[in-house]
């Protein structure tokens, strides 16, 4: 079976988890209880260790999210060396936020990322589509460097 490992990261209450879990069919959480045990900087080299991709998280009515997912995205993007195909860019608007699908303002090389708006209450399934059409480029990413492995292996 294949497995593909995908990160996902971000400011602090972007909305990850509950994206997650509702990406995951996890669960129906909507109140918010910090993420405990991730948020030190120590742990990031075992997190991103042999990951396939990176999803960043931020929430798109809150302008200081913007200057703090470049740090993310240098971090866990640039420094691993990942494409930015492996990077999905997701601006989340919380329940009652107005959900305003302008384009945020974003910087290079950010703004060459897929971005994608998240409204769990507006639009739920829109965000699924958008993210399985995402694990799929990710999945069929890593069966083709597999597969390019294993002919190596082979010849």
């Amino acid at each position: 079976m294949l497995k593909a490992k995908i990160l996902f990261v971000g400011p602090c209450e972007s909305g990850k988890t509950v994206l997650a879990n509702f990406l995951t069919e996890s669960s129906d959480i909507t109140e918010y209880n910090p993420t405990q045990g991730v948020r030190f900087e120590s742990c990031w080299p075992a997190l991103m260790k042999d990951s396939h991709g990176v999803v960043i998280v931020f929430n798109a009515d809150l302008p200081s999210h913007l200057k703090e997912i470049e740090m993310w995205y240098s971090c866990f993007v640039q420094q691993q060396l990942l494409q930015d195909t492996q990077c999905l860019l997701i601006a989340h608007h919380k329940p009652g936020s107005g959900s305003d699908k302008g384009s945020p303002s974003l910087s290079p090389p950010l703004n060459k990322l897929k971005l994608v708006h998240s409204n769990l209450e507006d639009d739920p399934e829109e965000i699924r589509s958008e993210f399985l059409k995402y694990l799929k480029s990710i999945v069929n990413s890593v069966s083709e460097s597999r597969d390019r492995e294993e002919m190596s292996i082979i010849t």
